[in-house]
């Protein structure tokens, strides 16, 4: 028998009625919806929705990129960079022997670059879009052809995270406009393969908000045989386990992320080693780079920082522990997005180079773990400035003694924007899983949407002592009582 409970289904979380910015930007489309407002009816549902705003600015950011395609790839290095349109696409699609055939990972490349430097799924998904390519014709015409090939293959990830975002809190899918509407996501979508490691870290989201966790951990396999950092998820997930005692869930995520990552890697590690450790030693021993606050020392004193690596790996190991000791010292167990976020952030923040697409890999963790359209347009603004500087900048050291651009003064400062929004966004993130009352998530009772077996589940360890749980602020319904599961009752 149904219980009233579970028949209740409630309305989607508005964002124009919780939130300042949101309903001032509605007035743009006749102003915030009204409490009759018939909100998913019909076909055109939240989800629907999102995923065709997303792919439209995901359009037109491909339209942002063709002054490249109609010559700044091809013709004079300096025009892609001051028309701030460049991609990696066009360019690899030469360098890396996908014109000439050659397989990856398997046919050693001619050049510095031995073998391709890319994780084993990427390199199949760009091995994917170089068989869709035309092999006869100009090599001009099948560069831009693959990157429109490429466009549209990226284009589907754009709308699965959407619609994986979406998802992930039931009653919260507005939230995913943030992702939609992200400039960042329109202006850094098509410059490289990011997207693909991004829309399976989404789906590993939304599997464990759907408890289950084996195809989450699948998922997050999936996407670490893609780019590195979604590993880092299993890293809240396990101190996130450890304080509900949920430690079968994990093993069965953790299980399935290292069988995945083994199917995809270990037939080409197996026949061709020194094709397959080429994305790992490369990374390993690439000097500090573009977008990184070693740059910044770097030309600040000549140091070319030779030890970044220790370094980096050692500030990384260190910001974690903290991460964890939040997780486990908060009077709330913090919510799975917001550590998710706050662990590729450290990531991202610490590592050796940033490159301008690296911001997809936040944005839909941004998402989930702090839906305020103020802070997130803050974070957003720091990182179009920063998407500018880098290609300004990279105009100045390629126009010679013209130095047309930005100089390695202004790109420090481009930098330092980028370094404070995202630092900026951490601290609201941290805040939030200290202060739970100041989570948007939680102002309405509940616990964790996306935290599927560990929503609403009591913990079993818990360092330091809370004498009384701290719910969300005033909410007039019933909450979710701390610590004991009432999943058909609660808000």
């Amino acid at each position: 028998m149904t219980s009233v409970h579970e028949d209740r289904r409630p309305e989607p979380v508005r964002p124009t009625a919780e939130d300042d910015v949101a309903a001032a930007g509605s007035e743009l489309i006749g102003g915030p919806a009204g409490r009759r407002a018939l909100l998913g009816a019909g076909w055109w549902t939240p989800v629907r929705i999102i995923a065709l705003v997303a792919i439209v600015m995901f359009a037109l950011g491909m339209v942002q990129k063709l002054p490249c395609y109609n010559g700044g790839w091809f013709f004079g290095a300096g025009s892609q960079y001051t028309h701030a349109c460049y991609s990696d696409i066009p360019h690899l699609y030469s360098a890396r022997g996908f014109a000439d055939g050659r397989v990856p990972y398997f046919d050693r490349l001619p050049g510095d670059m031995e073998y391709l430097e890319y994780p084993v799924l990427t390199g199949l998904f760009m091995e994917a879009a170089s068989w869709l390519t035309p092999h006869g014709g100009a090599i001009q015409d099948r560069e831009q052809i693959y990157w429109l090939v490429n466009a549209g293959m990226l284009m589907m990830c754009t709308a699965a995270i959407a619609v994986f975002v979406a998802r992930t809190h039931r009653r919260r899918p507005w939230d995913a406009l943030l992702v939609a509407l992200a400039p960042a996501f329109a202006l850094t979508a098509t410059i490289n393969w990011d997207l693909l490691a991004v829309a399976l870290t989404a789906a590993a989201m939304l599997m464990w908000s759907r408890s289950r966790p084996l195809v989450a951990g699948v998922l997050i396999g999936l996407a670490t045989a893609a780019k590195l950092y979604p590993v880092l998820l299993l890293g809240p997930l396990l101190v996130l386990c450890l304080r509900a005692g949920r430690w079968r869930e994990w093993g069965a995520a953790a299980g399935g992320a290292v069988a995945a990552w083994l199917v995809v890697n270990v037939p080409v590690m197996a026949l061709a080693p020194e094709g397959w450790k080429k994305f790992y030693t490369f990374s390993q021993e690439r000097p500090v780079d573009f977008g990184s606050f070693w740059l910044i020392i770097s030309q600040r004193t000549g140091n070319p920082l030779d030890s970044a690596n220790a370094w980096a790996t050692a500030l990384t190991l260190l910001l974690c522990a903290g991460i964890g000791a939040l997780a486990l010292y908060a009077p709330r167990r913090p919510r799975f997005a917001q550590l998710a976020f706050l662990v590729v952030a450290v990531f991202i923040l610490v590592n050796k180079v940033y490159s301008p697409q690296y911001v997809l890999w936040l944005i839909p963790l941004a998402a989930l773990a702090r839906p305020r359209w103020r802070d997130f347009l803050i974070w957003q603004a720091c990182e179009v400035a920063y998407f500018t500087g880098i290609w300004m900048y990279l105009a100045y050291t390629s126009s010679g003694d013209k130095h047309h651009g930005l100089p390695p003064e202004g790109y420090q400062l481009a930098i330092l924007a980028h370094l404070l929004g995202t630092l900026y966004l951490c601290a609201v993130v941290v805040r939030d899983a200290l202060l739970p009352e100041r989570d948007p998530v939680r102002r309405d009772g509940s616990d964790d949407p996306s935290g599927g077996v560990l929503d609403g589940s009591p913990d079993v360890f818990v360092l330091g002592h809370h004498r009384q749980a701290r719910h969300a602020a005033h909410y007039e319904g019933t909450y979710v009582e701390w610590g004991v599961a009432q999943r058909g009752g609660s808000a």
